[in-house]
């Protein structure tokens, strides 16, 4: 995965509104491949086989490679790339939905059928929850027993993450701090142990923190 920050659902969901007698209900699901997202497009057709439309959009890969709407019978561009664009627009990464409309009786017009169809997906993501996914270089520092307590403080009291503490013959510091702050955190470390402590960095890892716009 790329070291830049991205987004994506929180969680699977769904979420459902009524607009002028008809019913819209979106689905969420994470995915990571195109066969995942069209598997899970066919799943909710196949539940929803009497609903009057089942449209979809989805996003998927680390530069946004695989991008796909269907408007599944409604007027074409005024359900699936609505709802594409609002994936888009919330920058996120490797979602799929699907918005399943049973017909009211009342017809939207192409204006209202974007709006109904963009609007339910916008909803439905503050409903679902997004994550920014950030990736973290792990690094770990052995020190002696007598570095236990300065160390272990400045850490907590850090912007860095203390992820765990090992004893053994020395006592080893798991640290997680941003990518882009990986050089300062070991000049960091490097001084607050004048030089006397073993650092290795390790894998990046990725951490999910809740988004709120």
């Amino acid at each position: 995965m790329s070291a830049e920050p991205n987004y994506t659902i929180k969680q699977d969901g769904e979420y459902e509104v009524v607009i002028q007698k008809s019913k819209f209900i979106a689905y969420f699901k994470r995915v990571e491949t195109e066969e995942k997202a069209q598997a899970f497009i066919q799943a909710i057709k196949k539940a929803n086989w009497s609903a009057n439309h089942n449209c979809s959009a989805y996003i998927i890969g680390e530069r946004n490679e695989h991008q796909k709407a269907n408007d599944d019978g409604e007027p074409s561009g005024t359900a699936g790339m609505p709802m594409l664009e609002v994936l888009r627009k919330r920058q996120l990464k490797d979602t799929v939905v699907v918005v399943t409309r049973y017909f009211g009786g009342i017809k939207l017009g192409g204006g209202g059928l974007i709006r109904a169809y963009g609007g339910t997906v916008s909803e439905g993501l503050d409903a679902v929850g997004i994550v920014e996914r950030v990736p973290m270089q792990r690094l770990t520092l052995a020190v002696d027993y007598g570095w236990i307590g300065k160390v272990e403080n400045e850490l907590r009291q850090s912007d860095y993450l203390l992820d765990d503490i090992v004893y053994a013959e020395d006592v080893t510091f798991h640290i997680s701090v941003p990518v882009e702050a990986t050089e300062t955190a070991l000049a960091w470390l490097i001084d607050l142990t004048n030089g006397q402590g073993g650092l290795e960095t390790q894998d990046i890892r990725i951490i999910e923190r809740d988004f709120v716009r």
